[in-house]
């Protein structure tokens, strides 16, 4: 599926190139056609006024008055040999009359745009006029069309991305929950054989202390395959008090490090923190963030849990001694698959980031890491 969107997003990106590059071109060539055309109107405007300044009386001026009179689109400024300005025709009237240097400064972005027309009187050759002029709306409008493409074409393209993002996301999220609940299904059958191994060994007062820890890890297979089981699903968030649920995990894990781990629990004064949560799966993020902070350190040092809140959040750090996290990894451990560990599937991180995010509306982190000191992983909840 990744590479199907990688082949999409490159078939986008060259259909794009070739359509904005093709319209570009076309509209060049359209855009230099059209401002020939408009320089020979103006030209024409100008042999226009002046027939019809020098046309002897008899003369047919039909023509003519159809030339002067039929531009209504090529805005024109005339200025005599000393850029004095003589007339203009088609700008804004109103704002020539409201701001003096309206014309001036429409003179001078004429000048930039076209090469200026020199008219001499071939009576008086010391009569000469320039004529400024500015591109119609049309040209205007063919000029900035590649752009406005540009613009509509970017927008289909990031439509289509975002599509096929979240139809990529949706098809994972599926074999998530797949894969989570047929991971369940596998696990009940043998559970419940061992549960009524457990009640046989039960009834024989010699295999009392067996089956009393058999119990132990029969449930937490139990607790195991619930977990797999509500991933999927919308979980049922209950009003729980966090502190005791962080002190139970950091409890267990205590029981089962080797090593010279030292474990602790600071709630900075908090007796007791209530939150909407999912109990079993909030454990299960408790539980990973505890086994990465323990798999990073080889047998010594310290894994602290921290408590705390404000008027809004809440907020759970946890904190080892370990061999800390690369800068260049920070960004890739909670994606599915990223591991530095020689065995896993390096999804404890990217299902502790599902479980908070998605299921919890909350925010999972690291908040500090150094190599060869250890990292602060933080969990956001709202309170």
């Amino acid at each position: 599926m990744f590479r199907q969107i990688l082949n999409w997003r490159t078939l986008l990106a060259l259909l794009a190139i070739l359509i904005v590059s093709g319209t570009i071109f076309y509209s060049q060539y359209l855009a230099r056609k059209i401002a020939r055309e408009e320089r020979q109107k103006v030209l024409q405007w100008i042999d226009a006024g002046k027939f019809l300044i020098n046309a002897p009386i008899d003369a047919d001026i039909t023509f003519a008055t159809t030339l002067t009179t039929g531009n209504k689109v090529i805005p024109i400024i005339e200025t005599n040999e000393k850029d004095s300005i003589l007339q203009y025709i088609n700008l804004d009237t109103a704002s020539a009359s409201r701001d003096i240097t309206y014309v001036e400064r429409k003179m001078r972005a004429f000048r930039s745009q076209n090469h200026v027309i020199e008219w001499t009187d071939p009576k008086n050759p010391a009569i000469r006029n320039r004529y400024y002029y500015g591109e119609s709306s049309l040209l205007n409008e063919i000029r900035y069309y590649p752009i406005v493409q540009l613009c509509i074409v970017a927008l289909f393209i990031l439509i289509t991305l975002l599509s096929l993002r979240s139809s990529y996301r949706s098809v994972q999220n599926q074999v998530w929950a797949g894969m989570a609940k047929e991971t369940a299904h596998q696990l009940g059958t043998p559970v419940s054989s061992l549960e009524g191994w457990m009640e046989m060994l039960k009834e024989n007062p010699a295999s009392e202390k067996i089956a009393h820890e058999l119990e132990k890890d029969v449930d937490r297979l139990r607790l195991v395959s619930d977990r797999f089981g509500k991933i999927g699903s919308t979980p049922q968030l209950e009003a729980t008090e966090l502190v005791s649920q962080v002190r139970n995990m950091v409890d267990y894990m205590r029981k089962r490090a080797a090593g010279r781990i030292h474990f602790s629990v600071h709630t900075h004064g908090h007796d007791q923190v209530i939150c909407l949560v999912s109990p079993p799966l909030f454990d299960w993020v408790i539980e990973n963030l505890l086994k990465n902070a323990l798999d990073s350190m080889e047998g010594r040092g310290s894994i602290t849990a921290e408590i705390d809140t404000d008027n809004r959040h809440v907020y759970i750090d946890i904190t080892d001694t370990g061999k800390g996290i690369s800068k260049q990894h920070i960004e890739n451990v909670f994606k599915p698959g990223f591991t530095t560990k020689k065995r896993g599937w390096g999804l404890g991180l990217s299902l502790s980031r599902r479980i908070i995010k998605h299921y919890h509306k909350g925010e999972i982190f690291v908040k500090h890491s150094e190599t060869g000191k250890g990292t602060t992983f933080r969990i956001v909840l709202k309170k």
